[in-house]
């Protein structure tokens, strides 16, 4: 089981969860270069070191779950059920995400004008590509010590297949679709990718 966080440990999860919300709050309003984090810190009613202590950059202010889907892809190969194949493991916490309409996803109608400021902001996007490296290489680890065959040809595979998938979601909901009717492509999408990315590495081991 894992342990209840400590009083202390709550209260900095609370204070980072703050700031965040006050950072994501101002920058939906205002944009993102229009915001300083000094204005973060004041509305947040703590100083700017305290927002840098707890995000190194601005732009982890607004892109903030990048440690959470790194720990999503290495908890779903590190608690996988016995017997399951690492890959497998992965693939249904991916498609787990969507069927509980996680926030993580940022596929929700009210996420289409998150999506456009990143799409309008350089340093977000640059940012975005660095998280999505991130979350590659935490699974690289994971994989490895799963004892997974290839583990970087296997991570950049399955994350490829889910991104490919997820910004064709994403796109539609910038163009003004509904995510009603974008969530059952989505889905379909990413479960078909994913899968043909688990095909594809079983023929590279087999062929190995």
């Amino acid at each position: 089981m894992t342990p209840e966080p400590s009083l202390r440990e709550r209260k900095k999860q609370e204070t980072r969860q703050r700031i965040s919300d006050v950072a994501t709050t101002l920058i939906a309003e205002r944009g993102f270069d229009q915001v300083t984090v000094a204005e973060i810190a004041k509305a947040a009613h703590v100083s700017a070191m305290t927002v840098f202590n707890y995000f190194p950059r601005k732009e982890d202010l607004f892109l903030d779950r990048i440690p959470q889907a790194a720990e999503l892809v290495t908890a779903a190969v590190r608690d996988r059920q016995p017997g399951e194949a690492p890959l497998a493991a992965v693939r249904h916490a991916l498609l787990g995400l969507v069927d509980e309409g996680h926030p993580l996803l940022g596929l929700a109608d009210r996420y289409a004008h998150f999506w456009r400021i990143v799409v309008e902001s350089p340093a977000l996007r640059a940012r975005a590509r660095e998280g999505a490296e991130e979350v590659e290489n935490a699974l690289v680890s994971a994989l490895e010590e799963a004892g997974e065959p290839a583990p970087a040809l296997a991570s950049a595979l399955m994350l490829a297949a889910c991104r490919s998938a997820y910004l064709a979601a994403a796109r539609r909901l910038m163009a003004g679709e509904r995510a009603a009717a974008v969530l059952p492509d989505y889905r379909a999408e990413m479960e078909e990718a994913l899968g043909a990315a688990e095909q594809a590495l079983g023929l590279v081991q087999r062929a190995s």
